[in-house]
């Protein structure tokens, strides 16, 4: 069974599977880099959880929901994310799911925030979104020019994340601005957990199923099967020109679903005729009687697992507040 890591401010903490409770590790690591590498101690908290799973009571374990959990990747790390990676997000976006490139795009670390902080959306922001996504945890090196397989995968990726790319859309798409768009503070909410990657999850990755929903209403809900390019792949592709270290985080792509919609054909071909500014002018105003952009008071939730529970990542539930 898969190890899953929660972090407080001041430790780290394996779940007891079941239970609803947690080991403390004994460890002085301070980053997820430095707990990965002191896996001994893991392994060990993860030993005391089993013998208490078995025994129904665990000496010196915590109740999980009394734990302030914070996100288990530390910062600062290198913060990567796909573009358009999911089939249905694809036709969601106008584009043809066949002919997408891999695109990849940075976020600042300083957006990395825990599974329950608000999302803040800053004042001069007017569309934001929501985008789940499953998030890899480096594990190891990743030098440039190395060729990752799926059999190989769990040498460079230590374990999985729950992860919501938070993306303004109004400065995203007339500025072509990823970076500022998707790295304002607490625009990527992570965790709860971090599940460890086991040589027999590789199988499973398939059938993890992302949801999302805003106010208990149900917005995104596919699994990796609809993933046009694969984790191993993905790294390969990005090793090309990016090296990544032990605590780098990688965002993998989000499924359709999201409040941004490519427009109608025809409106696509009006548009294409307008001046930009007059474009932007009506896309905007078009977009902003758009009830699925999030508002002040919303509650977004985010869950990773498979159907049948093998790997549950957990689940992220963020208010949304305006400056």
């Amino acid at each position: 069974m898969s190890i899953s890591v929660l972090r407080t401010a001041d430790a780290w903490y394996v779940e007891v599977p079941g239970t609803g409770k947690a080991v403390e590790v004994t460890t002085k690591a301070t980053t997820t880099a430095d707990l990965l590498a002191d896996r001994a101690a893991v392994d060990k908290a993860a030993a005391t959880a089993s013998e208490a799973t078995e025994a129904t009571e665990a000496t010196g374990a915590v109740d999980v929901a009394s734990l302030d959990t914070v996100s288990p990747v530390t910062t600062p790390c290198r913060v990567v994310a796909q573009m358009v990676n999911f089939r249905s997000h694809a036709k969601d976006s106008g584009f043809d799911p066949d002919t997408v490139l891999p695109t990849f795009f940075r976020k600042a670390s300083g957006s990395v925030s825990g599974p329950g902080v608000t999302i803040v959306r800053p004042a001069h922001v007017r569309l934001l979104d929501y985008e789940v996504e499953l998030g890899l945890v480096l594990g190891a090196p990743l030098p440039v020019g190395t060729t990752v397989t799926e059999r190989d995968l769990p040498r460079y990726v230590a374990g999985l994340v729950v992860t919501n790319d938070v993306s303004a859309r109004d400065i995203q798409l007339p500025k072509g601005q990823f970076y500022e768009s998707k790295s304002y503070p607490t625009f990527t909410p992570v965790g709860p957990r971090l599940v460890l990657l086991e040589t027999g999850d590789v199988a499973r990755l398939e059938r993890l199923r992302l949801r999302l929903w805003v106010n208990d209403v149900l917005r995104q809900d596919r699994t990796l099967a609809d993933m046009i390019v694969r984790p191993a792949e993905a790294l390969t592709l990005l090793a090309r020109f990016q090296a990544l270290d032990a605590g780098d985080l990688l965002l993998t792509g989000t499924p359709g679903g999201t409040a941004l919609k490519a427009p109608a054909k025809i409106a696509e071909i009006i548009g294409g005729l307008l001046p930009p500014a007059v474009k932007w002018k009506a896309f905007f105003s078009r977009a902003e009687s758009n009830p699925d952009y999030l508002q002040h008071g919303d509650v977004v939730t985010a869950t990773i697992a498979t159907d049948d529970g093998a790997l549950d990542l957990g689940t992220q539930r963020t208010p949304v507040e305006h400056s």
